[in-house]
C-alpha cells in the first residue's frame, strides 16, 4: 500500500492499474506537501533527510528545491495555472532567497554552478530549475521584482560558462540557454550552448531511437528521462513542434515500452536507478506531443503501471518522502552522486500532466502494456541488446550486448566493475547480486582463483525473426588482483532468445593451462516466486547453486546456479538458462533434442517446435531453420 493519500481506483476506465489523471494529480501533491516539511525558512533549499552526496549538503538542498519545482511546475503548468496550494509563491520566495548570495554560508544561499569537475551537481540542477520556471513562466517569472530575475538568470548562466560532464549533461546549459531565450534574455551565449548540446547529441545517435550516453557505449534509462526528454520538451514549449527528435522519440518508445513488465516494473539496469518511476516519463511526454507508437490506453497503463508498481512497494516512506533505493532502501542501487533530494527525479514522471484532463490519454480506457500481449522477442542492434517477454508470467528480460558505461578515454579496471552494467542480462523481476558476492549472468574464466571481471563489450551483431532473437559481443577479461589481464584472452558470447529459453554459447579463446570457466544464471530469493535454472549443452563439466548472502534489490539474500568446467586454448560452452513465474514450467534438460558441435560451430534442434539454432564464430553468424511447427503451414 502506498504512503501517499490518493484517490481510490477507478477500474472502469483503468482496469489495469485503477489509476487516473486524479491520482497523479494526488500523487504529485502528497509528494510535495512532505518534502516542504523540510524547507529552510524561506524556501531556498530543501533539506531531506538520509545520507549526504558527495557534493556535499548545500548541493544536496538545492536538489531538493530544484527536483521538486518540476513536479510542482508539471503539476500547475498541466492545469492551466491552477495552483491550488500555493506552492509556486514559495518556489518564488525559495528563488529570491537562493539567488542572493550564491556561495555564502548561510541558512538559504544556493551554491554557485561551476563546471562538473569542482562541485558540478548544482549544473544539474540549473536544468529542472529553468524547465520549471519555463513552464510556470506567466504564473512565478513575470511576477518576480526585476532584481531577483537578474539574480536568477546571472546564477543560471553559470551552467553557461563551465564545463558540463562529457554526458547528457551537455543539455543542461542547452536547457538554461533556451529558458533564457524564451524570456528575452538570450545572447550568444545562450546560442553557443545549444549549438554545442545539439551537436553532441546527434553524434551519440546510434539509431533505433537509441543515444550513447556520450561518446562511449552507455544505453540505459538516460536515453528516456534526459536525451530524449530535454530536446523534446524545449521543442514543444517553444514552437510547439519537435523536430527530427520527436521521430527519434517515437521509435524510441517502440522498444523502451516493452522494457516494462505485467507488473508495471521497468528494467533493473543501468545508473541512477532510484529515480524510480523517472523510468516511464518518455513515455507520457511521448502521448503529450503524440510522438508515441502507443494508443493512448496504452501509454497510460505504461506509466500508471509504474508510478503504482513502487509506490506500492515501499518506495515512499512513512514520511511522505521518496527514500533511497529500489523499493525501500537499498545501498546497491546508489551512486556516490545519490542524496537525499536525488529520487525527487522522479518528477519528470509528471510530465504526462502537461496532457489536460480531457486528454486522450486520460479518456482513454487503459490496454495492455506491450509485455502483456504475446511473447517477444526485439533485438535491437544499434545499442547491441535483445529484450525478451513472456506473457504468462509477465517478466521481461534484458540481454546485454553492447552498454557498459566505460568512457573511450578509460582503461578496463576490474576495481571499476559496475555489476549495474557488466552482467550478461538484466530483467523487470531480478537485480544483480551485490559486488562483495558471485556475479549473476556472468561468464567468467577463473585463473589462479580469481574470477575475472567484464568491462568493456565490443558489440558483434543482433538480429532474429518471428518469435527469436540474438545479441553477441566479444569482451577482454580483467582481473581484480594479481595480473590486470592475460595476453590473448578473450571471450565471445552469443545469446539466442527463444519463447522463455535462453541459449548461452561462450567461446573463450586463449585460456592459460590451470583455467577454468564459470556460467551464473538469474539471481533470485528463496521466497520469491520465481524460478531460475542453468542446463549444460556442451562443455560444462559440473554445476552447483551459490548463495549471494548481500541479495539484490528485490530480495534480502538470493540463490543462483552455476556451471564449472576447466578451460585451455579454445573452446565452446553451450548452455540453457531460463527466468519464469507461475506455474512450473517443463525441465530445461527436455528443452533441446540435439546438440551438434563441430569445431567453432554448434546447432541446437528445439524440441517445441522442431526448429534448429545455429551458431558459428569468425565471424559470428546466428541462422534459425524451420521446424516441424513452421513447414506444417500452408
Amino acid at each position: 500500500m502506498s504512503a501517499l493519500r490518493l484517490p481510490g481506483d477507478d477500474h472502469a476506465r483503468s482496469p489495469y492499474t485503477g489509476y487516473t489523471r486524479d491520482h497523479w494529480e494526488a500523487a504529485a501533491d502528497g509528494l510535495l506537501t512532505a518534502a516542504w516539511k523540510c524547507a529552510t525558512p524561506r524556501g531556498a533549499l530543501l533539506r531531506l533527510p538520509g545520507r549526504a552526496s558527495a557534493s556535499g549538503v548545500r548541493s544536496d538542498g538545492l536538489e531538493g528545491y530544484a527536483r521538486t519545482f518540476l513536479a510542482a511546475a508539471f503539476r500547475v503548468a498541466g492545469a492551466g495555472g491552477e495552483d491550488p496550494h500555493g506552492r509556486l509563491e514559495r518556489y518564488a520566495e525559495g528563488l529570491a532567497a537562493g539567488t542572493r548570495t550564491p556561495g555564502r554560508d548561510d541558512t538559504e544561499s544556493w551554491p554557485p554552478v561551476l563546471g562538473h569537475d569542482v562541485a558540478g551537481q548544482p549544473m544539474v540542477e540549473s536544468a529542472s530549475v529553468a524547465l520549471g520556471l519555463r513552464m510556470t513562466r506567466p504564473w512565478l517569472w513575470d511576477r518576480l521584482d526585476e532584481s531577483v530575475r537578474d539574480r536568477a538568470e546571472e546564477w543560471l548562466r553559470g551552467a553557461l560558462r563551465h564545463v558540463p560532464a562529457p554526458n547528457n549533461w551537455y543539455l543542461f546549459p542547452y536547457t538554461v540557454a533556451g529558458f533564457l531565450e524564451s524570456v528575452g534574455r538570450g545572447d550568444a551565449e545562450t546560442a553557443r550552448a545549444r549549438e554545442r548540446a545539439l551537436g553532441l547529441l546527434e553524434s551519440w545517435y546510434r539509431g533505433q531511437g537509441w543515444y550513447s550516453d556520450g561518446d562511449g557505449r552507455a544505453f540505459d534509462h538516460y536515453n528516456g528521462w534526459a536525451l530524449h526528454l530535454y530536446p523534446v520538451l524545449d521543442a514543444l514549449l517553444g514552437d510547439g513542434g519537435t523536430g527530427p527528435y520527436g521521430g527519434r522519440l517515437s521509435e524510441h518508445l517502440e522498444s523502451l515500452g516493452l522494457l516494462f513488465g505485467g507488473d508495471g516494473a521497468p528494467v533493473h539496469f543501468g545508473r541512477s536507478l532510484t529515480y524510480r518511476f523517472a523510468a516511464a516519463s518518455a513515455v507520457g511526454l511521448g502521448a503529450v506531443t503524440g510522438h508515441t507508437p502507443f494508443p493512448p490506453g496504452v501509454s497510460r497503463r505504461l506509466i500508471s503501471g509504474s508510478l503504482r508498481y513502487f509506490l506500492d512497494r515501499g518506495a515512499v516512506g512513512p514520511d511522505g518522502l521518496l527514500g533511497l533505493g529500489w523499493h525501500g532502501p537499498h545501498e546497491g542501487t546508489l551512486q556516490r552522486y545519490s542524496g537525499p533530494a536525488s529520487p525527487y527525479w522522479a518528477s519528470k514522471a509528471f510530465v504526462c500532466l502537461l496532457a489536460p484532463a480531457g486528454h486522450p490519454l486520460w479518456t482513454a480506457t487503459e490496454a495492455a502494456a506491450p509485455s502483456e500481449g504475446p511473447d517477444r522477442v526485439l533485438a535491437l542492434p544499434a545499442p547491441g541488446l535483445l529484450i525478451q517477454s513472456t506473457r504468462e508470467d509477465g517478466v521481461v528480460r534484458l540481454h546485454n550486448h553492447g552498454s557498459d558505461h566505460v568512457r573511450p578515454h578509460e582503461g578496463e579496471s576490474a576495481a571499476d566493475d559496475d555489476p549495474l552494467y557488466s552482467r550478461q542480462a538484466y530483467s523487470t523481476r531480478t537485480g544483480p547480486t551485490a559486488i562483495a558476492d558471485t556475479a549473476d549472468n556472468h561468464l567468467a574464466v577463473v585463473v589462479d582463483g580469481r574470477r575475472s571481471v567484464r568491462r568493456r563489450i565490443h558489440p558483434l551483431g543482433a538480429g532474429g525473426g518471428d518469435g527469436w532473437g540474438w545479441a553477441a559481443s566479444w569482451h577482454r577479461p580483467v582481473f581484480p588482483a594479481g595480473p590486470p589481464m592475460v595476453p590473448g584472452l578473450r571471450v565471445e558470447s552469443v545469446t539466442v532468445a527463444h519463447g522463455r529459453l535462453e541459449l548461452r554459447v561462450h567461446r573463450v579463446v586463449g585460456a592459460p593451462p590451470g583455467a577454468g570457466v564459470e556460467q551464473t544464471g538469474w539471481a533470485t530469493g528463496p521466497d520469491e516466486p520465481l524460478r531460475s535454472a542453468l542446463h549444460p549443452l556442451h562443455g560444462w563439466r559440473a554445476q552447483d547453486r551459490l548463495r549471494a548472502p548481500n541479495g539484490t534489490a528485490y530480495t534480502h539474500r538470493a540463490v543462483l546456479p552455476r556451471l564449472t568446467a576447466p578451460a585451455e586454448g579454445t573452446a565452446l560452452y553451450v548452455a540453457l538458462a531460463t527466468l519464469c513465474a507461475g506455474p512450473d514450467p517443463a525441465p530445461l534438460a527436455g528443452a533441446v533434442e540435439e546438440v551438434t558441435v563441430d569445431a567453432d560451430r554448434v546447432e541446437v534442434r528445439w524440441t517445441d517446435d522442431g526448429s534448429r539454432t545455429g551458431v558459428a564464430f569468425d565471424p559470428v553468424t546466428v541462422h534459425r531453420s524451420a521446424g516441424r511447427e513452421t513447414a506444417l503451414r500452408p
